[in-house]
């Protein structure tokens, strides 16, 4: 066999059985790989973002890693964008990016750029194989990385005569056998606080959010009366009826400050200290109050679950100190569109264990209260901050759980970003409601014009905030790449549209118009 078969028979007999492609000229041998080779399935994305972004929505519901296929350093570049958003999630992904074949580089041909350094600064590793020979060991290795927990961005390069040359045949992955755990000290530490009767507050994100978890959490702030909340941004949080409800820090900072003011002690769990997610004029960066001490319990990869649990029973905590507390149904609204019925619609509609991509940014900022009282889900939320991310991540999370109904909520600014994602959900036929909220402006930008006190915005300024000229039709784009749809100017019609939406099989969007 040739190093792009030894690489692709290693990545299915190392459990990486889904590849995201969007290959070119130096990655043909690889593509025949892929269509000799039984086992791997192929999604192809017509755009980089596409590729990686769906690879990050396949981990965060898999808990495995998918490989992705791009084409040299321009193609790599396309799709950083969401490897950024997948390293800031922990997601493990396993990259084969095209090169030129070894001797072909020193001509410094058109597409020839130093891709190991493009792939270094979203990446935690990073290699270029050698010659075909090392292709499947340095793809073991590249499996071994991206599996590591947490989960890793690993990039593995490979030059074309590297494919197409002879290899010696598949190599073994070594996975750490290791199981993550987590420190006793630091478990005893924060059960000292939580004894002390200070105000406190759990901060929780990463595993801690799985409903284990936050079952774990609420009984111990039953016990206790500390607060428990999550990050303003989670890879995925357990929702709904049945589930402890948190609230997360606010992402505007004048409404976080009040919030965290009266805590002397943060317990971060896999959390990060609270901070703004941009500068502004005379405004902290930490959002914590001065004085307030910060103790870590777990980082990133170790066992929440198992330190959470180890926690409740330091501070004596039980199921039975949990008081039920009786949440009303959701109820269908009527009317006129606004942030608070276009909340209370996805509440009502949202169904029994599905997936909830909020991308919904400055619309979507009051539906998590109302949604608490959903049926089950899950809500999985853009942990990097570029735009572009939902359509792409629900594309690769209905990829990894076919039999759940996938809810993608995006502004059209957003949207517009990856929209190329619709393409790759029709030909796959993935299960991905899409509902696109077109208010015709980059809202988060004009915001953020005020927040940053840059002054009064003149046309040419607003001109570059809006995107109402032309007006965007997002059912026409979407029907174009084989996509049902509809829009809505009212509630009662929202109503409609989800209802059916959530009947169909197969991909569908709304456009919800102000």
């Amino acid at each position: 066999m040739n190093g792009a078969e030894s690489l692709v028979r290693t990545l299915v007999a190392g459990g990486v059985d889904v590849c995201f492609t969007n290959p070119g000229t130096s990655e043909m041998h690889f593509v025949a790989a892929l269509d000799r080779v039984e086992g791997m399935r192929c999604v192809l994305g017509l755009f980089e973002g596409i590729v990686t972004g769906a690879a990050d929505g396949y981990y965060r519901m898999k808990g495995t890693p998918a490989s992705t296929l791009l084409h040299l350093g321009p193609g790599l570049a396309n799709g950083l964008a969401n490897l950024h958003n997948a390293k800031k999630a922990n997601s493990g992904i396993v990259n084969i990016v095209g090169q030129h074949a070894v001797y072909h580089i020193e001509y410094n041909a058109p597409l020839t750029s130093d891709i190991e350094g493009l792939a270094r600064p979203m990446s935690h590793w990073v290699r270029t194989s050698p010659d075909a020979k090392s292709v499947a060991k340095d793809g073991a290795a590249a499996i071994a990385a991206a599996s590591a927990a947490p989960g890793q961005i690993a990039t593995l390069i490979l030059p074309a005569d590297t494919a197409w040359n002879e290899a010696d045949g598949i190599a073994q992955v070594q996975h750490d056998q290791q199981k993550p755990t987590y420190s006793p000290q630091a478990v005893d530490g924060a059960a000292k606080i939580l004894k002390s009767g200070e105000p406190t507050l759990l901060l929780l994100t990463g595993s801690a959010l799985t409903e284990a978890g936050l079952d774990l959490a609420e009984r111990i702030a039953a016990k206790t009366n500390c607060k428990v909340m999550g990050q303003t941004y989670n890879p995925r949080m357990a929702r709904g009826r049945g589930r402890f409800h948190i609230e997360r820090i606010p992402y505007v900072i004048e409404s976080a400050l009040p919030i965290l003011k009266d805590f002397k002690n943060i317990i971060l769990i896999e959390a990060n200290d609270p901070v703004a997610f941009f500068a502004y004029p005379n405004k902290p960066s930490l959002l914590k109050p001065e004085g307030c001490n910060v103790h870590r319990m777990t980082a990133g990869g170790e066992n929440s679950v198992a330190a959470l649990e180890a926690l409740a029973g330091a501070v004596g905590a039980k199921a039975a100190d949990v008081k039920p507390v009786q949440k009303p149904e959701p109820v269908k609204p009527t009317g006129a569109l606004s942030h608070a019925s276009i909340a209370a619609a996805i509440a009502y509609a949202i169904p029994e264990n599905a997936i909830v991509v909020d991308e919904s940014i400055t619309t979507g900022r009051g539906f998590f209260p109302p949604t608490a009282a959903s049926k089950p889900h899950d809500w999985l939320q853009n942990m990097g901050g570029s735009i572009g991310f939902s359509t792409p991540v629900s594309t690769g999370a209905a990829v990894a759980c076919p039999d759940r109904k996938v809810i993608c909520m995006v502004g059209d600014g957003s949207a517009m970003y990856t929209i190329q994602s619709l393409w790759t959900q029709a030909r796959e036929q993935l299960d991905v409601v899409t509902i696109v909220f077109a208010n015709r402006i980059y809202q988060i930008l004009r915001g953020e014009f005020d927040g940053v006190g840059a002054g009064q915005p003149g046309q040419k300024a607003l001109d570059m905030l809006k995107i109402d000229n032309p007006a965007l039709d997002f059912v026409s784009l979407a029907k174009g790449m084989g996509v049902p749809g509809r829009a809505v100017d009212n509630v009662d019609d929202f109503n409609v549209a989800l209802a059916a939406a959530i009947a169909h099989k197969g991909p569908y969007l709304i456009e919800v118009r102000f």
